[in-house]
């Protein structure tokens, strides 16, 4: 199984190579059937990232707490 990184740089070159538009149609629907393969794996990675870093917030008393993970959609 690619890694995170592997798999997000290859679905760069995909969405790279469907916005030039010079593929056939087969083509481009293996490309774009591929790229969504690839985006919901790094979207499972994220989720999965996501909630080790909610369980890992500790409290100062030493309790857990989960808190939001802070993403750049809630710095804007």
């Amino acid at each position: 199984m690619p890694s995170f990184e592997d798999s997000l740089k290859k679905l760069e070159t995909i969405v790279d190579q469907l916005e030039k538009g010079d593929l056939t149609l087969e083509d481009s629907l293996k490309l774009f059937e591929e790229g969504v393969g690839l985006s919901a794996a790094c979207k499972k990675e994220l989720d999965t990232a996501e909630g080790k870093v909610q369980i890992l917030i500790k409290q100062r008393d030493g309790s857990l707490k989960t808190e939001p993970f802070p993403t750049d959609k809630a710095s804007k």
